[in-house]
């Protein structure tokens, strides 16, 4: 009896994915995948409303369709439990735009190659998991990708320079995983609008690139790393950046030389090896809502005006030798 049930079962499943209802809109050759898929994922709970019997651009969650062409856009699953690998029938969605595996404690393994055929992939982001191995180099095939968040997984090895290539790119999220190596110079090459660019939380080394000169970046985050150097490359006339922080690195710099510009709204450069004075136009800063330098080499007194007062003292404790308010140091 078990086995007549078993045989109906697989006969059912057969049937929908050939001859979907005539009302159905969801595109077969996408449902299969998708279908594909949970099995992949040993028929997670998460993905319960995956169903072949039903459609899934109306009744399945964590997917969107196409309003007019009725193809597979979007797959999006936050907190779950998908098991295991990414599996590689994920790249047979050719008109994917978004994909978001978010919070899976036990998504584990590589990125798949078979993620590059996704030609049409504008949204990626697999953060929050137990992904290894490196961050792909081939990621660079994906030409549209305006986002490419990995952040808080177990990725290794070097920030890939060809990532450089994905001239659309506006938020790049390594952070919180174990990178090592430089950040690559060819970087500065992406163009995206106000491009974040958020590498915190690794064991990058070396000195920031030159070549960041030329780039107006939305948000800059490479605080916890090993990083020496200059930073002034992110400063000047022409920028427009609002939130930096640098905090927890080696960088080594003369701080009354920075060109600050009044569009900041938080910097953070606490534990640092920081020296000299703040520049005049500290005082000019009417956004600033997040500053500290606390844990640095910084003489001097701190300037009076703008919001320099408005921080307590933390803001600018362990130093070498500042003086004057919020400090309760009197300058001689």
């Amino acid at each position: 009896m078990s086995t007549t049930l078993h045989l109906l079962s697989a006969l059912l499943f057969s049937y929908y994915l050939l001859f979907p209802t005539a009302s159905e809109l969801c595109n077969p050759s996408d449902k299969k995948v998708l279908l594909a898929i949970k099995e992949a994922f040993n028929d997670p709970y998460v993905l319960i409303s995956w169903k072949p019997d039903t459609d899934c651009c109306v009744e399945w969650n964590n997917v969107e369709c196409d309003e007019t062409t009725h193809r597979i856009t979007s797959v999006t699953v936050v907190v779950g439990d998908l098991p295991g690998q990414i599996p590689a029938a994920i790249g047979n969605l050719p008109y994917l735009e978004t994909l978001r595996l978010h919070k899976q404690a036990n998504l584990t393994g590589p990125i798949p190659y078979a993620i590059t055929k996704l030609k049409n992939l504008k949204y990626l982001d697999l953060t929050w998991n137990n992904l290894t191995g490196p961050v792909p180099s081939f990621l660079s095939k994906l030409q549209n990708l305006v986002y490419l968040h990995l952040s808080f997984n177990n990725l290794s090895g070097s920030i890939p320079s060809s990532l450089s290539t994905l001239r659309p790119l506006s938020s790049l999220r390594l952070d919180r995983n174990k990178l090592t190596g430089t950040i690559p110079a060819s970087l500065s090459a992406i163009k995206g609008n106000g491009l974040y660019l958020i590498l915190s939380h690794n064991g990058l080394t070396g000195e920031i690139p030159a070549s960041f000169k030329d780039t107006d970046f939305g948000q800059v985050d490479v605080s916890r790393n090993k990083l020496k150097g200059d930073i002034s490359m992110f400063f000047g006339p022409n920028k427009t950046t609002q939130i930096m922080d640098f905090s927890r690195n080696q960088f080594e710099f003369d701080m009354t030389k920075l060109e600050v510009y009044n569009e900041l709204i938080s910097l953070d450069l606490n534990h640092n090896k920081i020296y000299g004075s703040f520049p005049k136009a500290m005082t000019e800063l009417q956004y600033l809502q997040i500053f500290n330098v606390s844990y640095n080499r910084l003489c001097g007194q701190i300037p009076v005006g703008g919001r320099l007062q408005s921080f307590d003292y933390t803001t600018y404790f362990h130093n070498r030798c500042l003086c004057g308010a919020p400090l309760n140091v009197t300058c001689s």
